[in-house]
């Protein structure tokens, strides 16, 4: 039996697609995830990674913090910590959690990625909003397209112009970072 946020990530999935009149078919055809994989993500009987989720996110025309926010509901202008969001990706371990109220205009999004762990991104994960990533702890090797950056505690990176993108831990020790959206206008 799923887990209370796979369940309700599986609902609100589905009901993007069918808000959008999509057959399974189509969104695996835009995602590049296959059919099987959506139907068990649906059903909650498969947790998503984080990077098959950016890219379901990105086919739907949404962001991945907008489908977080969607999963969580409504809820007031205060995120107390007790009630924010924490998602854990089944592979990489990378912890998401959901710091801001869902809905604003801004979203902040708290991560701690594994020693060692690595979590890519398609272009369209980055085409809907403002990407800056702010590093608390650790170091952070983030690749935007081409180019690659080493972030340290303290440095903030804005993104450019929407691009394939990975965030790579290469030390031996977590890496927790923030992660500002913005929506394009």
């Amino acid at each position: 039996m799923p887990d209370r946020l796979t369940a309700d990530l599986a609902a609100t999935l589905r009901t993007a697609r069918t808000d959008r009149e999509l057959s399974v078919n189509a969104l695996a055809e835009r995602s590049g995830v296959s059919r099987a994989m959506i139907a068990k993500i649906e059903r909650g009987d498969a947790q998503p990674t984080a990077a098959l989720l950016g890219r379901l996110s990105a086919a739907l025309g949404i962001s991945l913090s907008e489908l977080f926010a969607r999963t969580e509901g409504e809820t007031p202008r205060l995120a107390r910590l007790t009630d924010q969001t924490v998602w854990v990706d089944p592979k990489t371990g990378y912890r998401r959690r959901s710091v801001s109220p869902a809905g604003g205009s801004v979203q902040l999004v708290e991560v701690e990625l594994p020693a060692g762990a690595e979590v890519s991104y398609p272009a369209d994960s980055f085409a809907l909003a403002h990407h800056q990533i702010w590093v608390l702890d650790g170091s952070l090797r983030f690749r935007e397209g081409d180019v690659e950056h080493d972030l340290n505690a303290g440095d903030c990176l804005e993104l450019g112009a929407p691009a394939p993108a990975t965030y790579r831990n290469a030390t031996r020790r977590p890496c927790r970072y923030l992660v500002v959206l913005s929506r394009r206008r």
